[in-house]
């Protein structure tokens, strides 16, 4: 199954951004935010400028 996470994780006195994707790779961001809706948002917004790696799910290897 292909999947894309998207994730609030602690750090500091707010919240870090991460993008995990189903073959095991993730992005996280530098900097943390103040909320986790931002640190959503912001993961999204990494994820939506990032069109080259969902575009990997339409290859063969990666048909269910």
């Amino acid at each position: 199954m292909t999947s894309v996470t998207l994730s609030a994780l602690p750090s500091g006195n707010g919240f870090q951004a991460k993008v995990s994707y189903s073959n095991g790779v993730s992005i996280s961001s530098a900097e943390a935010f103040p909320s986790k809706a931002e640190a959503l948002a912001a993961a999204a917004v990494k994820m939506l400028t990032s069109p080259d790696r969902l575009e990997h799910f339409d290859l063969p290897e990666w048909q269910d």
